[in-house]
């Protein structure tokens, strides 16, 4: 008769996190193509057509607050509000925002009720390089409004 001996031995701590690390790594390539790696116009207004379907969003009520030039991408400062009454008739359901630079376009999305009071978002946003940020704003009354501006990211505050 014969009989396989199993040497047991303990996993380091670092052998263990190289193994995991490595899972992640494969994990996250999985499903990735070049086409991925960077989002455009087309895909901005796919998202977007995903939210408003066949309505067409209007100018306006939308207040964008953001710098024109971004020294850091890494760390930029955006403010969205939405005129609005914030009534149980009139109100703002949503809040949307793309960048159509980024690796993905879809940067955030905000609900809102009558009890929000203000249709006020501040948040900070990583941009990989000059882009627009499109914000459309969902109404109660099932009418869209969007708004757009461009952000021009520098390095080091050298253009780019």
């Amino acid at each position: 008769m014969i009989h396989k001996t199993l040497e047991t031995r303990q996993v380091g701590r670092r052998e263990l996190m190289a193994m995991f690390g490595a899972g992640v790594v494969a994990a996250m390539g999985v499903g990735m193509t070049p086409r991925d790696a960077m989002a455009d116009a087309k895909s901005v207004t796919d998202a977007m057509m995903k939210v408003v379907g066949d309505n067409k969003p209007a100018t306006g009520k939308i207040k964008l607050d953001l710098p024109q030039i971004a020294e850091n991408g890494n760390t930029v400062p955006i403010a969205v509000e939405v005129d609005s009454p914030m009534s149980d008739a009139d109100h703002v359901k949503a809040l949307h925002l793309w960048a159509d630079k980024n690796p993905r376009p879809e940067v955030a999305s905000f609900r809102f009720s009558p009890a929000s009071g203000k249709a006020k978002v501040s948040t900070r946003v990583r941009l990989s390089k000059t882009q627009n940020i499109v914000a459309v704003a969902e109404m109660s009354d099932g009418k869209f409004y969007m708004a757009k501006s461009e952000i021009k990211v520098t390095i080091g505050g050298c253009g780019g």
